[in-house]
């Protein structure tokens, strides 16, 4: 299907409910968009979203206790366990002692990790929608996301 062109007539400012409505439908159809192009190439790397998002969160440099990965994925840790239970048996993650307190487990990324990581980053930045735009215009929408986002997200905007 072809795209429709934007309607160049000013819009009536009394329609502003109906237009703003318009634009949340265009948003969320975007947004539905870019989640299955990306939970397709996930897919194709043997991750499921949230996998490949716990895996996305850890830095390849700094081991993170499993608590901490809870923490920045807004999750449960029974949760993270689960995840990070599948990324071991994947050979993407490895459980260490942690040498400040041997108690204690951290979550060290290994070397196929990190390539799979730096895969997982290029599917979750793809700009193949965003391609018919010109700079300009990828600079206003940068703008306007950014503005209706109150400068990026108050609350966690990747639940899963």
């Amino acid at each position: 299907m072809a795209p429709q062109p934007v309607p160049t007539v000013p819009p009536d400012p009394a329609d502003r409910a109906a237009l703003a409505g318009d634009v949340v439908r265009r948003i969320t159809h975007v947004a539905a968009a870019l989640r299955h192009h990306q939970d397709r190439e996930i897919a194709e790397l043997g991750l499921t979203p949230a996998t490949a998002r716990a895996l996305h969160e850890l830095d390849p440099d700094l081991p993170l206790p499993a608590r901490d990965l809870a923490e920045g994925l807004g999750c449960d840790r029974s949760n993270v366990t689960a995840l990070v239970d599948k990324l071991e048996r994947a050979g993407l993650v490895e459980r260490h002692a942690d040498p400040a307190d041997r108690r204690q487990r951290t979550l060290v990324v290994t070397g196929p990790g990190r390539r799979v990581r730096a895969r997982v980053h290029q599917v979750m930045s793809d700009s193949r929608l965003l391609a018919g735009l010109t700079v300009e215009e990828l600079a206003t929408l940068r703008e306007l996301v950014w503005k209706v986002s109150d400068g990026g997200c108050p609350e966690r905007c990747d639940d899963d």
